[in-house]
This record gives structure tokens, C-alpha cells and sequence, in this order.
């Protein structure tokens, strides 16, 4: 195909559009971020309003991630296509809405910029491969998981289950691992950290995560196979409790309220795909083993 061999002649053209796409993916989770949980909610509320046999408190103007259009939520001005281009229209506006002057969240494009910077390692890591085109959805996906958890301690199944479904898939194809691996990856990290939430729970009566932790960990086992669950949980432990303890001594999380745990486990299982061949064997090179 021409587009392929253009990239292959101009590594530059190559890596420029891997950064563009990046751009525009961001700014489309930043919608995904946003909107996901009130879908999610508004769903809710009606079937719990359906099961009692309640009428609906009022009819809910419709939500969807592609409707309605972006806008500005102090004034209602819609965003027209020259104010939403990926971080340019930001520094451009100087932070602020166009119509009321109101402060826009520096986060938009802070989301976007990741997007880009991680889409633009798959592509250095793996190259012109199918595993940059199997990575980069992974990757926008823990992206959009990472932050609705920050943000709503919830990970919605229609980003995790399309996504375990599709490293199962790719299993068959051998691009990160095997399907034997990968089945017994998806069950292991199910069921591992499944029994800890149960173990944590008889021993305290608290529940220490949830249902969706279970699925994401599952995830990696499926894209990756059960032999980095170990290296991930490690990972994400190690993250989580570094971060934690930051967060509570600058005074931004009261001790005692829970931190969610996806935002950790997503890092780590990203990490883990991109440099997991090496963090082992420089573990193995430390500890003698290797």
C-alpha cells in the first residue's frame, strides 16, 4: 500500500503522524472521560426506575459520546472545529472559553499531550508492526480506564471486556503471547486478585477493590500471558504505594479514603507490555539469577 511504503521511506513522516493521531485520540478520551460515567449513570437510573416500577423523574435530554456537541458547560457555547484542535486551541485561548471567559481545566490538554507521547513510544517500540496496531487501541483504552477511575472509582466493562476479548484474539496470532498463556493469564488474573478481595474482606469486612480490578488484571493476563501477572502486580504495588504515600503527605488525599487502584495496575500493565522483556532481565541480572 502506498501509505505504508511512504512510511517506510520517511521514518520523520512516520513518527509525525503517530504523534498527530495520538493528538486527536486524546482529545476524543477527553470526551470518553467525561461522558462515559453519566452514560453509565443515566442507564442506571433508568432500569433501577424499570425494575421498581417508578416512573423516571423527568425525561433526561439524550447523552452519547458523539452527541451533543462539545460545549462549554458555564454558557452552553458550542465549541466550533478551530477551538477544539488538541492543545493548540488551548494555548491559543489562553485557558479560557471564548464566549464567557471562564476558565478552562488544564487537563483537556494534558490528556491530550499523554496521548500523543504514548502513542508515539508503541510506535518507536514496535515499529511498522501489527503490534503497534494492536497496542495502540490497549493503550488509549487504559488512558480512558486510568482516569475514569481517578475520577468515579469505576472501570466500565465496554472499554475492559472488548479489550480482554481482543488480547484473547490476538493470542491466536501469537503477537504478544500464546493462547494457552493467555487463557490461563485471563483466568489467573481473575481469580488472583479475586481471592484477595475475598481473603480481605472475611478478614476486615471491608471490600479493598472492585469487580473491575478483577477484569483489567485479567486483561494483561490475556494480552500478555500469566508469566508477567507477577511482574505487573508488583509493579502496580510498588507505584501504588509510592504514590499514595506522596499524595497524603502533600495533603491532596485525606488518609483513610480509598485510592483507586486501577490508575496503578493500568501503568504497570502498560509498562509491562512496552519494556517487560527487559525489566525481567535486568531483575534477573541484580538478583544473580540471570
Amino acid at each position: 500500500m502506498a501509505w505504508i511504503e511512504a512510511f517506510q521511506q520517511s521514518p520523520a513522516l512516520f513518527l509525525g503522524s503517530a504523534v498527530v493521531l495520538g493528538l486527536i485520540m486524546g482529545s476524543f478520551l477527553n470526551v470518553v472521560i467525561l461522558r462515559l460515567p453519566r452514560i453509565l449513570e443515566s442507564e442506571w437510573r433508568r432500569d433501577c426506575a424499570e425494575i421498581a416500577g417508578t416512573p423516571a423523574a423527568g425525561e433526561e435530554p439524550s447523552l452519547g459520546l458523539a452527541k451533543p456537541a462539545s460545549h462549554c458547560p458555564a454558557c452552553g457555547h458550542r465549541i466550533r472545529p478551530l477551538e477544539n484542535l488538541p492543545i493548540l486551541s488551548y494555548l491559543l485561548l489562553r485557558g479560557r472559553c471564548s464566549a464567557c471567559g471562564v476558565r478552562i481545566s488544564p487537563r483537556y490538554p494534558l490528556v491530550e499531550g499523554l496521548t500523543a507521547i504514548l502513542t508515539l513510544i508503541v510506535v518507536l517500540h514496535f515499529g511498522l508492526s501489527w503490534q503497534t496496531l494492536a497496542a495502540l487501541p490497549l493503550t488509549w483504552g487504559l488512558i480512558a480506564l486510568s482516569l475514569i477511575d481517578y475520577d468515579t472509582q469505576l472501570l466500565p466493562d465496554g472499554i475492559t471486556q472488548p479489550l480482554l476479548w481482543l488480547g484473547l484474539i490476538l493470542s491466536l496470532l501469537g503477537l504478544f503471547t500464546d493462547s494457552q498463556s493467555a487463557i490461563i493469564g485471563a483466568v489467573a488474573g481473575y481469580l488472583s486478585l479475586w481471592s484477595v478481595f475475598q481473603l480481605f474482606r472475611l478478614a476486615t469486612g471491608k471490600e479493598g477493590m472492585g469487580y473491575g480490578d478483577f477484569k483489567l488484571f485479567a486483561l494483561f493476563g490475556a494480552w500478555m500471558g500469566w508469566q508477567y501477572l507477577p511482574q505487573i502486580i508488583l509493579l502496580s504495588a510498588l507505584t501504588g504505594a509510592l504514590l499514595g504515600s506522596i499524595l497524603i503527605a502533600s495533603g491532596r488525599h485525606e488518609r483513610g479514603n480509598p485510592i483507586p487502584f486501577g490508575p496503578f495496575l493500568a501503568a504497570a500493565g502498560w509498562i509491562s507490555l512496552i519494556w517487560g522483556p527487559q525489566i525481567n532481565d535486568a531483575y534477573l541480572r541484580l538478583s544473580g539469577l540471570g
